[in-house]
């Protein structure tokens, strides 16, 4: 017998909605139960899909879906609206390659009303839609959903402040469920804590009303009561304040509902039908659980944010963060690195954009909570925070994924490259990212960052090197970025030193003939291994900027074909900075440039992707061994 039969019959949002509507716990329970089960096997995105259940079927069941445009913020709780818009039998495919996309994609469904996967994006989305539905007098309505992390960002109030001034039938719900991926940091979370607290001090006041004749007539339970308000009253204290004047919404020009229940369905559809009547702009305020139904996610959202698989047992889950194995992540080497390195220099502060767990800093705050700074989900912020440090003297390590430091551009250029200042970017995640997608891969930065003036750009080959770049960018007197993979390298022995390096320059590390391939970064490790049928001599490049000029013109001239190999967009990457110094040399010498090409990459397993896109060791060998002939 299934143990989702009313599930079972829903094959889009249509059917949910010919249901009574004392239905709908029971669907939302099923809905959970399949999502634990699917998400179990497969992994994925957990604790903020568990969160968002009944707010998910409510919208479904009041909004005329897909007419009606649902935008989801980042993505990271769609799992139960992809189950309801027709794709349940094919959940079990969710982030492997020719599945399921990880977060909405308008070309897997027409539910998916925009395509996302970084955070605060909703609101300007569902606004232009809106917009464009009001330009069209069609009457259709837009609701974006976003979470309190995603809220603490500047574009999420540009969004607001655009929207609040606008004559628009838009609808905004803030998923309150007090986290992004790690706790909340920063000024809103507590305003928005404050708004629940003074909701519970004027329900206070009406249970008090109404229940002093029988706690009268109670033993000791006026003096218990007395105790709870006095709590209560504390907690408060710091919202009077916001008692005296219109809430931080509504002065942008939102109408304000809330807070409510966000596990309540009933009480969801309610609200959501009123609602759906207004005009203008709206906010609804939904309170919920992180993880809710599942009691180690609970209370562990932030190991349960993400996992690779949920035991029958529930005993303890694997998380998508990488286990400590015997070889060390690149994530794990910088984290041990900028340890080292702040207690050899107390200039060193470490900057992270909402992503504690994800770039490595668990250990850093621990040791060094006073040079810890977590901005939120602000990235903008992180950077122009970080040349103001630098300013003053101290040395800024911002740790930063590559598709999160692309939200910086501007900051990068204008408030720290143009003004030289000694800010170092650890890039984690360039190259292909796997499971996570195109939203998420870091196949721009050596093209974004090497036309930047006073930028140096490193791409270590291996965990070892990973250290020694670290190290020597670092010392710098002037911006620099780093830029590694996800996941493993090859098992280097890694220095516990903070050895440096010459800037600038490359090392051969296979001597061969005819054929010679500059390898930057990841490259380097396949390069070698194609090298080795191929006789070629193999350059690990090191740096992208400033080249090793000196070591493309010698290998230029004494082999008869060049091949340069980076795991980034061939366009404008490194590649073609290889190109610009033979050019400037009058060197005429047949060069295959190997790089992503120029196509949205998709999701599932890195090793597949990397064949596909003519990257692993096999497709490097095949393709320079048909072409240099």
């Amino acid at each position: 017998m299934s143990k989702t039969p009313l599930l079972d019959t829903l094959d889009n949002p249509q059917a949910l909605r010919r249901m009574d509507q004392d239905a709908l716990p029971q669907v939302a329970a099923e809905l959970r139960e399949f999502l634990l089960d699917s998400v179990g096997k497969t992994g994925g995105h957990f604790a903020s899909n568990l969160g968002a259940v009944e707010l998910t079927v409510a919208l479904h069941y009041v909004y005329n879906t897909p007419e009606d445009h649902l935008v989801w913020d980042v993505g990271h709780q769609s799992y139960p609206h992809k189950i309801l818009t027709g794709r349940k039998n094919r959940m079990h495919t969710m982030r492997q390659y020719g599945g399921l996309a990880g977060f909405p994609k308008r070309s897997e469904s027409e539910y998916d009303a925009f395509g996302v996967g970084h955070s605060s994006t909703s609101i300007g989305a569902a606004l232009g839609m809106a917009v464009a539905d009001k330009t069209a007098g069609n009457g259709r309505r837009s609701v974006a959903v976003i979470g309190d992390g995603a809220m603490t960002a500047g574009q999420a109030f540009e969004a607001l402040n655009c929207a609040g001034d606008m004559d628009v039938d838009l609808l905004v719900i803030l998923n309150d469920n007090e986290m992004s991926i790690s706790p909340n940091v920063g000024a809103l979370p507590k305003y928005l804590a404050s708004n629940v607290v003074r909701d519970m001090h004027g329900l206070l006041s009406t249970i008090k009303a109404q229940s002093s004749k029988v706690l009268d007539k109670l033993p000791g339970a006026m003096e218990i009561a007395q105790k709870v308000e006095h709590k209560i009253k504390s907690l408060a204290s710091e919202a009077d304040h916001a008692k005296q004047s219109l809430s931080l919404f509504e002065n942008f020009g939102f109408d304000y509902t809330g807070p409510v229940d966000g596990h309540n369905v009933i009480e969801l559809v309610n609200v959501l039908k009123e609602l759906r009547t207004k005009k203008g702009p709206q906010l609804l305020h939904v309170i919920t659980k992180k993880g809710n139904g599942y009691k180690l996610a609970e209370n562990d959202p932030v190991k349960y944010h993400a996992v690779a698989n949920l035991p029958k047992d529930g005993a303890a889950a694997e998380t998508g963060t990488p286990k400590p194995a015997a070889r060390p992540t690149y994530t794990q080497v910088f984290g041990r690195w900028i340890c080292d390195q702040a207690a050899a220099d107390p200039r060193l502060a470490a900057i992270t954009p909402a992503m504690r767990e994800g770039s490595g800093l668990v250990e850093f705050e621990q040791q060094f909570p006073e040079r810890y700074f977590d901005v939120g989900i602000a990235e903008q912020h992180a950077v122009t925070f970080a040349g103001g440090m630098a300013c003053e003297g101290m040395k800024p390590v911002v740790a930063i994924y590559s598709t999160f430091l692309q939200r910086a551009y501007d900051q990068l250029v204008h408030d720290v490259a143009l003004q030289n200042l000694p800010v170092l970017f650890a890039v984690d995640r360039a190259g292909i990212v796997g499971a996570d997608g195109p939203t998420h891969a870091g196949l721009y930065d050596l093209s974004f960052l090497r036309c930047i003036p006073n930028m140096v750009i490193a791409a270590p080959s291996d965990e070892n090197e990973c250290r020694l770049l670290l190290s020597t960018c670092y010392q710098l007197d002037a911006p620099a970025a780093v830029r590694y993979p996800r996941g493993s390298g090859c098992g280097a022995q890694i220095s516990d030193g903070l050895e440096t390096v010459a800037v600038g320059k490359g090392i051969v590390r296979r001597e061969g003939r005819k054929t010679a391939i500059f390898a930057f970064g990841s490259m380097v490790a396949p390069a070698l291994a194609a090298a080795e049928n191929l006789n070629a001599t193999v350059a690990d490049m090191r740096f992208v900027k400033p080249l090793d000029e000196a070591l493309i013109l010698k290998l230029a001239q004494n082999h008869d074909y060049l091949v340069t190999a980076e795991e980034n967009a061939e366009q404008g990457g490194a590649g073609s900075s290889v190109l610009e110094v033979l050019a400037k040399h009058g060197i005429r010498k047949p060069v295959l440039l190997i790089g992503v090409p120029d196509t949205v990459t998709e999701h599932g397993d890195p090793k597949k992707l990397l064949a596909d896109l003519g990257l692993s060791a096999e497709a490097l060998e095949k393709r320079i061994r048909g072409w240099a002939v």
